[in-house]
């Protein structure tokens, strides 16, 4: 963000000193755009519900906890759904939430965000939700994406939050100035880019690798702007505040807590703080790989990143990496690995659990980390992976398609033992 005010004040000075030594003049011109959809702040901070299950049809991050499968619906809220016999999973309700992408739960409180603000849920009864809490403005730049190819035209918060885009053709003025043989443009609109009374055990819940949402006792850490690294004490539900924000020099994905320890993935490589004082996290060390989007999970001795292309993140290579961190002050590449396009991945004892896209699902024996590639144990390449969470012998997996989980307790006889499919509408 720095880099970006820094851009801005320079813009404005050159702007400024062209503007003084020339006269403005303007032209009209007509293009297509994303034009935003707003919907009002006392519509949208009122706008939490629950229903009675839907169908999923764009199934995003997933969690679980004390038996309940938490699964996002991409921008429209989370589904609740009973996996206490993970061979015959149950829908039991909906959660309506606006804009969420992310959710993390400690007791019986729900975190979720709702486009720009963090929503706190008491969830005791899972049939009676209510939203107790709500900080407002916490992700400021949360926007749904529009139509590709298209500008986005100016955004005006005054008329509430952006909930959608229409493309539309735009006419606006436009101011040109001539300095010597140069020709400055400066655009007027701007472009941005069962007992429904559940069992819940006091910690927190398992995320998959992909979460931006990362709880430690009392405290939540999350993503807030790809730059901004932001500490809510949770301590009192209905009472929640920033402690923290960290702006750090990278475009942040992923957070994984491993003890005392916060590892972030970005988009140019790991970054790993210290939650000694849990309320402000302290920078540790960092490693630096290609340009890639990528998730980071560890077991305290090694870190494992997938890197893949055909995204956001650029890059030009598939890879799983693993990163020696006994000394957490000095992390190094050990070995890395070709995969076809790996997203989330899962630890659980020896075995590593990876999402490799359109290839499907991979379970190797990591034992030997130098080796990892030559001890797979087994592989479904019939799913299109995203991610991932292993428990206690069961795998459960977000795919295109659906809801899958493995019964792993046995590894020498891995079986498929459920799969909820999406509504492909």
């Amino acid at each position: 963000m720095k880099t970006l005010t820094n851009l801005s004040a320079v813009l404005l000075f050159i702007g400024a000193f062209i503007t003084a030594c020339e006269d403005r003049t303007y032209e009209r011109v007509t293009y297509e755009a994303n034009v935003p959809v707003y919907m009002s702040y006392d519509e949208f901070r009122g706008s939490f519900l629950k229903s009675e299950p839907i169908e999923i049809s764009q199934p995003g991050k997933i969690y679980f906890k004390d038996g309940y499968l938490f699964v996002n619906e991409y921008g429209k809220g989370i589904h609740l759904i009973d996996n206490s016999d993970p061979s015959n999973p149950q829908k039991e309700a909906f959660y309506k939430i606006p804009g969420n992408i992310d959710m993390a739960i400690r007791g019986n409180i729900l975190y979720a965000d709702s486009y720009i603000d963090l929503v706190a849920i008491d969830i005791s009864d899972i049939d009676n939700p209510e939203e107790i809490e709500r900080l407002e403005n916490v992700f400021p730049e949360a926007v749904p994406e529009g139509e590709k190819g298209y500008a986005y035209a100016r955004v005006d918060s005054k008329k509430g939050v952006v909930v959608d885009w229409e493309v539309k053709t735009i006419t606006e003025d436009r101011e040109v100035y001539q300095q010597g043989g140069w020709r400055f443009e400066n655009m007027l609109t701007s472009s941005s880019m069962v007992d429904s009374r559940a069992s819940w055990s006091a910690g927190a819940g398992v995320a998959g690798s992909m979460a931006r949402f990362m709880l430690n006792e009392e405290y939540l850490y999350l993503i807030a702007q790809p730059t901004v690294l932001k500490t809510v004490d949770t301590e009192s539900g209905n009472e929640m505040q920033v402690t923290d924000s960290i702006e750090v020099s990278r475009s942040m994905e992923t957070l994984f807590r491993l003890g005392d320890k916060l590892f972030i993935g970005t988009t140019t490589g790991m970054l790993i703080y210290s939650l000694n004082s849990p309320a402000e996290p302290g920078y540790l060390s960092s490693y630096d790989h290609i340009t890639a989007c990528d998730p980071v999970i560890t077991d305290g001795e090694y870190a494992y990143v997938t890197l893949r292309t055909g995204n956001r993140c650029g890059g030009n290579q598939d890879l799983l990496e693993v990163i020696d961190i006994t000394s957490i002050s000095n992390p190094y590449l050990l070995k890395s690995y070709p995969m076809f396009n790996p997203h989330g991945l899962g630890l659980d004892g020896n075995l590593l659990f990876i999402c490799d896209g359109e290839a499907g699902l991979k379970i190797y024996d990591r034992d030997d980390p130098l080796d990892i590639i030559n001890n797979k144990l087994a592989h479904y390449p019939d799913i299109d992976a995203f991610d991932l969470i292993p428990v206690n012998g069961i795998l459960m997996l977000i795919g295109d398609d659906g809801i899958y989980q493995y019964d792993y307790s046995d590894i020498l006889n891995i079986e498929q033992i459920s799969h909820i499919v999406i509504n492909e509408e």
